[in-house]
């Protein structure tokens, strides 16, 4: 039994030393990001009621969750998705807000995966939320920021891929077909099933012409000229105007200077059925799931009492390290510089010395020698570590060793003399 609990459950895993600081490291420039676009920190609770996830707000199946219930036997859900939790949030607390909000978070997410997926239960995801504005540059700030996250995190080569569900949906209103139709065409046409689409549509009555788009739907996916391609493929006015705003968000973009790294599919169809516009994806090699995901979702928060539009994304920030990995993208951390050991009786002067290079914004940790143990045991130990240095006071300390990882040499010196080669003898207010 006390073997078992080393172990972690099914679909998560610890994440520690090395692996741990260049996570934390890559949100933080990520975050840094959002900042710098004016975004603020918003932190929702890791578990909430069952129905801000429910089926008409567009997030998991109810299978997929993980539930439990409180004292008074309401159902609670570890939250699968964020965009719900800061609707309810922004409702809650903005309802008379007419300007934008700008919002941005760091979380963990949680989805039952089937295990044969080999998909993480447990997700830290991090984006932004823009809310109160339903311009194209709106969704053209939304490509510009995961750009930029993306390539402030490291990677170099990815692409952003854009859809617009509004194009399918005014093609599906004018076929007249039924919901669980809909959504049969809309998995087929997701997946690229050419031959599945084709057999779902002879048994649909609609116009040859009609049959025809969504025929082409999964071969539409390409730069802006492909997009450009389908709109002279139907008349109906919804799937015109989608058109007409990938084409704008184009334009914005090419003025960020940032047109390069879009293309367009409109074939990408997402799962939520809360969005009502622009959808988007990021990918890179390396890794065979999204970094990213987001889109437009106009009518999510008036399922909270808030009738205002809103879009965003989240990063998923496993696959992002996996990709960074995989491509062998060095990703710099502020290691452990030196190691301070001391005997009892410098502890003083090891304190002081301590102090003086963790004011020089150095990590520095401070080991007091146990009696009996070597001083190469702890050589030993920042090698294991990666520690560049290590510092040894002696008696009242005035001598001190150091080991050099570079060299591997340990030496002896007056400790006076260190001091005074490093700069700590010069210490504001005096050393002794």
């Amino acid at each position: 039994m006390g073997k078992q609990l080393l172990h972690t459950p099914e679909g998560v895993r610890d994440i520690y030393a090395e692996e741990c600081a260049r996570k934390l490291a890559v949100q933080n420039r990520i975050r840094d990001v959002f900042h710098r676009y004016g975004y603020r920190d918003i932190e929702t609770p890791t578990f909430e009621f069952f129905d801000i996830f429910k089926k008409e707000r567009g997030s998991a199946g109810t299978r997929e969750m993980y539930k439990l219930f409180d004292r008074e036997n309401n159902t609670l859900v570890l939250r699968p998705d964020m965009t719900p939790s800061i609707a309810r949030c922004v409702a809650k607390y903005f309802m008379d807000e007419t300007g934008p909000l700008r919002l941005c978070y760091l979380a963990q997410t949680f989805l039952h995966s089937a295990s044969y997926q080999g998909r993480s239960n447990e997700s830290t995801q991090t984006g932004v939320e823009l809310i109160g504005d339903d311009s194209s540059d709106g969704d053209a700030e939304m490509i510009a920021l995961v750009i930029d996250a993306l390539q402030v995190s490291g990677l170099k080569e990815f692409q952003v891929e854009l859809g617009q569900v509004e194009f399918y949906r005014g093609l599906v209103e004018e076929s007249g077909m039924d919901e669980e139709t809909q959504e049969k065409l809309r998995k087929l046409i997701e997946s690229k099933n050419y031959f599945g689409v084709e057999e779902l549509l002879t048994e649909q009555t609609m116009p040859e012409k009609l049959k025809q788009v969504f025929l082409k739907l999964p071969e539409l996916f390409g730069d802006i000229e492909q997009i450009r391609f389908a709109r002279g493929m139907t008349d109906n006015l919804r799937a015109l105007r989608a058109i007409d705003r990938l084409e704008r968000v184009q334009e914005i973009l090419d003025g960020y200077g940032l047109g390069d790294y879009v293309s367009y599919d409109l074939g990408m169809l997402s799962k939520y059925s809360y969005y009502t516009g622009i959808i988007f994806k990021a990918y890179t090699y390396g890794t065979g799931e999204y970094l990213v995901t987001g889109g437009r979702y106009d009518k999510l928060l008036v399922q909270f009492g808030k009738d205002t539009p809103a879009v965003g994304f989240a990063i998923v920030v496993g696959q992002l390290m996996l990709a960074l990995s995989r491509q062998k993208i060095d990703i710099e951390i502020e290691q452990v510089k030196r190691i301070v050991l001391y005997e009892s009786g410098a502890r003083e002067m090891a304190i002081r010395l301590a102090k003086y290079f963790r004011g020089a914004g150095e990590n520095i940790q401070l080991i007091r020698k146990p009696a009996g143990q070597s001083v190469l045991d702890y050589v030993s130990y920042a090698r294991r570590n990666q520690v560049g240095q290590l510092l040894y006071l002696t008696g009242e300390g005035g001598q001190t060793a150091w080991y050099q990882a570079e060299s591997g040499e340990v030496k002896m010196r007056r400790t006076e003399e260190f001091l005074k080669d490093t700069g700590a003898d010069k210490q504001k207010g005096g050393w002794r």
